[in-house]
């Protein structure tokens, strides 16, 4: 229960920052549009192959994955572009007291060959974890589980490599080196487990997504009851019920996206903190993590 509570705490304390600095959201905001337009344009070419080849053969197999692969891909690198402009965000504020847009696109120009780096492990990692977990008949709670360790352990290993290449400036390689480093020698004086960031952002996604539905039913339903047999109006009214619903959806994920990545900044800052100490060097606890622990 204080897990909880002092990730509740921690997301109050970033939306506080984001208050002072609304560039700080900026980032997050653009993710979930770009996110949401690279899939659009992701689907056309699976749904051209399995229109032209169907879903079961060789050739469709093999097109649907390579083109399943990169889109993945494309998503991640999405993901880790607009999150890198949010760790920059960030980190400028605590240290500058003001994160810089202009400076954001610079991190992602000098970094853009690690980040695209990183969303390639990652994609690897992915295809990895689908062809453990298994599908129909070969999957089972072994596999499963085994899957979902590997998903966990390298979102968070990238939550903490993120930082590291946008801040210290290293590549993938040298940053996967680092994050060992840090776990390794216990720099990670405040855990997962410490602060429920998690806990509370997939519990703020999940009303708030749920919201979402049930405002999108309880607009679509009664439009739909009253359209009685004209199509026309059903389909809008459907459209008008997923619409609604989406907003809120996408509400979930900028809060999500944000706030766990604010998290995951103030934690490699606090560990590089601690590895100074360790030096002599006089620091202090990053202030949002600060006002958590008290």
């Amino acid at each position: 229960m204080q897990s909880f509570s002092r990730g509740w705490n921690f997301l109050m304390q970033a939306w506080k920052m984001a208050g002072a600095d609304q560039d700080l959201l900026k980032p997050s905001i653009f993710a979930m549009v770009a996110g949401f337009v690279v899939s659009l344009i992701g689907l056309i070419p699976l749904g051209l192959v399995a229109f032209i080849f169907g879903t079961q053969g060789l050739i469709a197999q093999v097109l649907l994955g390579i083109f399943g692969a990169l889109l993945v891909f494309a998503q991640y690198a999405v993901t880790y572009i607009f999150s890198a402009m949010t760790v920059k965000l960030i980190y400028d504020y605590l240290t500058d007291g003001d994160g810089r847009m202009d400076k954001a696109w610079e991190i992602v120009q000098r970094d853009w060959l690690d980040i695209l780096s990183l969303a390639a492990a990652s994609t690897l990692v992915n295809i990895v974890k689908n062809w453990v977990r298994g599908n129909g008949k070969n999957r089972n709670f072994i596999r499963t589980s085994i899957a979902n360790l590997i998903d966990t352990l390298w979102t968070e290993a990238t939550f903490l490599v993120l930082p590291i290449m946008v801040i210290e400036d290293e590549n993938l390689k040298d940053g996967l080196k680092r994050a060992t480093y840090i776990v390794k020698n216990n720099l990670l004086l405040v855990g997962i487990s410490t602060v429920g960031v998690r806990w509370v952002t997939g519990l703020i996604g999940f009303v708030i997504g749920l919201i979402g539905v049930v405002l999108g039913v309880g607009i679509a339903f009664p439009l739909i009851t009253l359209a009685g047999d004209a199509i026309l109006l059903v389909v809008i009214a459907v459209i008008l019920g997923v619409m609604v619903a989406s907003v809120f959806f996408m509400a979930a994920q900028v809060i999500t996206s944000y706030t766990s990545t604010a998290y995951h900044t103030c934690l490699y800052l606090w560990a590089r903190n601690v590895e100074h100490a360790q030096q002599g060097i006089p620091v202090s606890i990053p202030a949002p993590l600060a006002a958590v622990l008290g």
